[in-house]
């Protein structure tokens, strides 16, 4: 393996950086507005500490808005706020 190969399959493009389209001239722009590795929606426990942590606590629901995160919300369990998450994901799925 060398010096600079990136982990995962050799045969999948880096999930890391979006392509960019040459013959949009927003591209760039809609680049820069995407979230970090297109996670749209994420959850965060309200007392700190790892997410998978204490799965009866409260948490924090947190939706990208272009620029940052922005609070959504709160769940009152891990459970819940990961059923949030989804959903977002599954009617993503769907549109396409």
């Amino acid at each position: 393996m060398g010096k600079h190969s990136r982990p995962g399959p050799p045969n999948q493009p880096s999930r890391a950086v979006p392509r960019v389209d040459d013959g949009d001239p927003l591209a760039a722009y809609e680049k820069r507005r995407r979230p970090p590795l297109d996670v749209w929606r994420r959850h965060r426990p309200l007392h700190g500490g790892g997410g998978h942590l204490r799965p009866d606590e409260a948490r924090a629901l947190e939706e990208w808005n272009g620029f940052s995160y922005e609070p959504a919300g709160t769940a009152a369990n891990l459970a819940e706020a990961q059923r949030w998450v989804n959903e977002q994901a599954s009617a993503d799925e769907s549109a396409t």
